[in-house]
């Protein structure tokens, strides 16, 4: 646990604001009013006893993606693979206008770097990379 909200200090410039080490369960602030739970798969299983499952790692699409909105998605995808993240999608534009990028931090999670969105009927696409 303290390594996946180091993580989320030095990727994503968030604030540690708490951490409980027996219950492996942190909270950072610093996504406007949004707070960031983080929590180890102790915590699910302590606190779920009857109905908690491990996920697996090898997943390559996961069915949750928490997004964070950027007006820097290059310079948060660099800071993101700086501090450890597995690259899922380069920085790239939607149809829409806004750019995108994923990644996975290392504890799992897939994480979405949006730009905000544009007003509509601006902005050109560029397809989306492949990564190896």
């Amino acid at each position: 646990m303290p390594a996946a909200l180091e993580f989320y200090e030095c990727a994503l410039g968030l604030t540690r604001r708490f951490y409980d080490p027996d219950y492996q369960f942190g909270e950072l602030t610093g996504c406007g009013a949004v707070t960031l739970a983080v929590a180890a798969h102790l915590t699910g299983e302590r606190l779920m006893p009857a109905g908690y499952e491990r996920p697996s790692l090898q997943t390559r699409v996961a069915n949750i993606e928490v997004a964070f909105t950027t007006d820097d998605v290059r310079g948060a995808f660099r800071r993101a693979v700086a501090a450890g993240a597995q690259v899922l999608a380069e920085p790239y534009v939607l149809p829409w206008g806004q750019e995108v990028a994923y990644v996975r931090a290392p504890d799992g999670t897939l994480l979405g770097l949006c730009a905000p969105l544009p007003a509509p009927g601006t902005g050109e696409s560029t397809p989306a990379p492949l990564v190896p």
